[in-house]
Order: C-alpha cells, then sequence, then structure tokens
C-alpha cells in the first residue's frame, strides 16, 4: 500500500523564563452550600483575589497559598504540589521539538495521531490545521475569524461535502474549544473531532452520513492570546490578554462577554470573571458575532457544542437565570441524557446534566452567569445547544495530564455523533 510522508515538524514553544511559580500553591476542596459567602471569607484570609475553579451548590474548588489553605475549615487538598502537576500537562523530556513526522496513508486517507500523544502549543496546532486543509482539500476550509489583541489570528474550520442535494439548508453544527485558555483538553477535543470526522468519512457509514447532511465549523483555540499565555508564562491563565481600563491587570472572561443578558462587572479586571465594561467588549467575542451572523448568515445552526473543563457535566441553558426556562427544554434534556448516555455506553464515565445556571451559580448569586456564549448562540443563532465539561471532577482540575487526551476525546466524540444523530432526526 502506497504511503506519503507528510512532513509535520511539531515545533513547541520554549516555556518562558518568566513561568508563575505556583510551588506554594494547593488546589482544595472546601464542602458549602453558600459558596459566596466562602468565597469572600477566602478573599479576606488572603488578602486578594481567589482564582476558584470550581462552585456548585455542594462545593468550591479554589488555587490558594497554603498558608491560606491551613486557615480555611474544612480544605480538602485536591491537588497538594500545584507546580508538578503543571509541569506534568507540558510536553516531557524537552520543551523544544523539530523533525517529527507523521505518515499519511493516501489509501485509508488517515494520518497518525502522533499529533495527539502530548498537548499542542497554538503554532504547532494552526500548522496541524494547516495539513488538514492540503490533506482533506475537498472537505476543509481554514476561514479566518477575527485578530485578537494582541495580534494572532482566530481560525475557524469549516467541514463540509458540499453536498447541497442532501444539505440544501446548509444545516451546521458549530463547535468552540479553548474559550478559557487554561482549559486545555477542550482544545485538545476540539482537535480530535475535527480528525475523526475528516478521516472517518468515506470510511464509515455515520461520519460519511454526517458530512453529506450536516457542516461543521469548528474553533478549536477561540482564545489564541490567553492559550499562547498558558505556554509562555502562567499554566492558569484563564481570560484573553486585552488591555482593560485598569493598566496593570488585563484580561476580559470571553463566556461574561456576550450581548445576552450581559450585565456590567462588579469585580475589578483584576477578577477571573471580569466581562468588560460593555457587552463583545472582548474581541473574541465580537468577531464570532460578526462571524456567525454575517460571514455564515446564510447558514442554519442546528447545534451549538461548547468544550469546556472540568466536571464531567453536560449543561444546558440557560446559564443567566435559573427562573429563565428554555423553548425547547423537553429535547434539549433528552439531547443532553442522550448525549451523557452515548459517554456512559462509551467509557463507562458519568457525566452529570443540569441546567447550566446551576454550574454558574446564578441561582445563587444573579449576574454570575450573565453573558455566556452558550445563553448567546442558543437565544440568537443554535436551535439546540450545550456545554460539554470534560474530564476530571477534580483530582486533576484544569491539569490533566496528556496520557487522557485520546479517551477524553474518544468519549466527547461518542457525545458529538449522538449530537449529529439527533439533528438528523427526522421527527425533531
Amino acid at each position: 500500500m502506497f504511503k506519503a510522508l507528510l512532513a509535520f515538524s511539531v515545533l513547541g514553544t520554549t516555556l518562558g523564563n518568566a513561568h508563575t511559580d505556583l510551588s506554594g500553591q494547593k488546589v482544595c476542596r472546601i464542602y458549602t452550600n453558600d459558596s459566596s459567602k466562602l468565597v469572600e471569607e477566602m478573599r479576606q484570609v488572603y488578602g486578594g483575589e481567589i482564582d476558584i475553579w470550581a462552585k456548585n451548590e455542594e462545593f468550591v474548588d479554589a488555587c490558594v497559598p497554603a498558608d491560606v489553605a491551613s486557615q480555611v475549615s474544612g480544605c480538602n487538598v485536591m491537588i497538594e504540589d500545584l507546580d508538578s502537576a503543571i509541569k506534568e500537562t507540558y510536553p516531557q523530556g524537552t520543551t523544544q521539538f523539530s523533525g517529527v513526522q507523521s505518515t499519511f496513508d493516501i489509501a485509508t486517507r488517515k494520518v497518525h495521531d502522533i499529533f495527539f500523544e502530548e498537548f499542542r502549543d497554538l503554532d504547532t496546532i494552526y500548522t496541524w490545521l494547516d495539513l488538514l486543509a492540503l490533506t482533506f482539500p475537498e472537505l476543509v476550509k481554514i476561514e479566518w475569524v477575527g485578530q485578537t489583541f494582541e495580534g494572532r489570528d482566530m481560525k475557524a474550520l469549516h467541514i463540509s461535502a458540499d453536498n447541497r442535494e442532501m444539505n440544501p439548508d446548509k444545516k451546521t453544527i458549530v463547535i468552540t474549544g479553548g474559550v478559557h485558555a487554561r482549559e486545555w483538553i477542550s482544545v485538545s477535543t476540539a482537535c480530535y473531532m475535527i480528525y475523526n470526522l475528516l478521516t472517518k468519512y468515506g470510511n464509515n457509514k455515520k461520519e460519511t452520513k454526517y458530512l453529506n447532511h450536516l457542516d461543521f465549523l469548528v474553533i478549536p483555540v477561540f482564545n489564541p492570546d490567553g492559550y499562547a499565555y498558558t505556554w509562555t508564562h502562567d499554566r492558569l491563565w484563564r481570560k484573553n490578554r486585552q488591555q482593560t481600563y485598569f493598566p496593570r491587570c488585563f484580561g476580559i472572561d470571553i463566556d461574561h462577554s456576550f450581548d445576552f443578558h450581559w450585565t456590567g462587572a462588579e469585580d475589578i479586571p483584576c477578577s477571573e470573571d471580569y466581562g468588560g465594561d460593555s457587552p463583545f467588549e472582548a474581541l473574541e467575542a465580537e468577531s464570532w458575532n460578526n462571524y456567525i451572523n454575517e460571514t455564515k448568515s446564510e447558514y442554519t445552526i442546528h447545534g451549538y457544542l461548547d468544550l469546556h473543563s472540568y466536571s464531567q457535566e453536560i449543561l444546558y441553558p440557560y446559564a443567566y437565570s435559573c427562573e429563565a426556562l428554555p423553548r425547547d427544554l423537553e429535547n434539549l434534556l433528552e439531547l443532553s441524557y442522550g448525549m451523557a448516555k452515548a459517554i456512559r455506553n462509551k467509557s463507562g464515565k458519568s457525566y452529570t446534566v443540569l441546567s447550566s445556571c446551576q454550574d454558574r451559580g446564578s441561582d445563587l448569586k444573579p449576574g454570575l452567569g450573565s453573558g455566556s456564549a452558550l445563553d448567546y448562540m442558543y437565544h440568537h443563532r443554535a436551535h439546540w445547544a450545550v456545554q460539554l465539561k470534560l474530564r476530571d471532577t477534580g483530582n486533576h482540575g484544569f491539569l490533566l495530564p496528556p496520557k487522557y487526551i485520546v479517551p477524553v476525546g474518544n468519549e466527547a466524540y461518542a457525545a458529538l455523533r449522538y449530537f449529529c444523530e439527533f439533528i438528523l432526526n427526522p421527527e425533531l
């Protein structure tokens, strides 16, 4: 069988000397039914902003200095050595890769998955996307969405068999990853979905059906500046890198910047949840709005899948309020539970289904779920929208080791396949 060797240099970004030292930090889980009160108490003990990893009606996960952890009652340490956990997420052995090649089999149209052995930096991901566009020119187009504050391109992969006889209405599924910079597993999972859709088209009946009847718009790295920053400076950076009115505090939380029930931020720009002073102030959110409503205005978006981590949850709208009921709750629940079942059948992992407002804590404190991409897409463009919060449930949190990339990719892809079947169900 003839094989062509396509040069694919995996050029990792050398880790910057300015990498934040977090060796004195721990990640704690504190069980409480009043997360807002607990966070405020921790801030008073610490004297500054607390990096909240997760919060819900049962507990709060927080990254805090060791001395603060010792002063907080009921602090269960989840990650004892944060610095070591961070180092495990980067490519091991060396930070600079060169000359790595992947074999592409022309007959089976398959690129061996060396790409998924480690997490990859932004330049490597963009190079990989370019390789896919060259390899599958009849299925893939790379489209420019916009430009970030630091001048990086936002790139979308438009995947389509362009079969207008089977898909005359341009039914589309949109997938986004990496809205929050530190959630690396969401980026690799978006790439894994791309990889499976392309390599299985023409070889597998289901993928062939999906690409014949659906278009896919995928942005693996929605926050390029923030993602690049996690590789060179601060692995746990969450926001984008946009200048704010406060000179010493950079970054807007993109997932609080969309113009649907957006509310002005109560926190100063140093806060992890700072959503800007006006809707769409985050350049990435504004670019997405223009791309989805102008460039792609003729496409009917039937599905929106927003990839995040962590907690193993499937969230449906709305995030801004638990009192607001989605227009299609019954079908949203059927979709969400179906995706959870698909994951459980694939890997045995349990994903909890709940309203996004409960995950955001909007039922405890109004405004925490405002301006989310999930709500915005569901209200304005998508027939059905869900957020998939990937592994794990807290043992690793945002610092999932690379050995989990493929297992998480497989279970998330099973959920995507169910989403496709759900959309193509003629009874809906």
